[in-house]
């Protein structure tokens, strides 16, 4: 009973977490605010259950890869060694806006991703994470396969720009669903494939060479 109690806290407390630091991000939110929002009487209770806050964040995430990955491995299986870019993309892409289509509206995940993407510490934790799935290490390179000509320094760079382009694009659709605006696209699946039309031109794009 006792671990039953404590399992159903901290998920209060990562729900709360998510909510709150999707909405004022994560450094403007108090661990106090996090447990009054879960419903704690105890202000200790973040710190108890989950320690820094920057491991608030890390369960956060862990809570949603762990989901994220199930969605990738069902897309690798189909793709084999594929040496089209978009397969690949699809990869990267459909398994977020599947998650977050599965969660049901409204979701935080995506904000709360976007509130991340702009510490460089807690950055790091996300990607950290990230990169630690075996499906997204292997996504990595079949994308790498398909574009073997393309610079070290213009591969790093335009793989930023795609992540910064698949986070902060679902989290505007996320924030707009949230608040009953209208979306340019009907849904996540459509919203997807928008996202690696342009992903996928992204990576393709010719690269200028700069004259000395």
């Amino acid at each position: 009973m006792r671990t039953e109690r404590a399992s159903a806290t901290r998920e209060q407390i990562l729900t709360a977490a998510e909510r709150l630091f999707a909405e004022h991000g994560v450094f403007a939110v108090s661990n106090r605010q996090v447990s009054e929002a879960a419903g704690q009487g105890n202000n200790a209770a973040v710190g108890y259950h989950f320690g820094t806050k920057a491991d608030l964040v890390r369960a956060i995430v862990r809570k949603h890869t762990e989901q994220i990955e199930l969605l990738r491995r069902e897309l690798l299986a189909g793709v084999g060694d594929s040496s089209d870019v978009r397969d690949w993309v699809s990869c990267l892409v459909r398994p977020l806006t599947g998650h977050l289509a599965a969660i049901g509206n409204p979701t935080w995940y995506a904000r709360f991703a976007a509130q991340v993407m702009t510490d460089p510490g807690l950055r790091e934790i996300m990607a950290g994470e990230a990169l630690a799935a075996p499906s997204l290490r292997r996504i990595l390179d079949g994308l790498n396969r398909c574009i073997p000509e393309l610079p070290a320094e213009v591969r790093a760079e335009r793989d930023d720009m795609a992540s910064q382009l698949l986070v902060h694009t679902c989290a505007q659709r996320e924030r707009a669903l949230a608040d009953g605006r209208p979306t340019p696209r009907a849904s996540w699946h459509d919203a997807a494939t928008g996202l690696i039309d342009v992903i996928v031109a992204l990576w393709t794009a010719p690269v200028t060479r700069e004259r000395d």
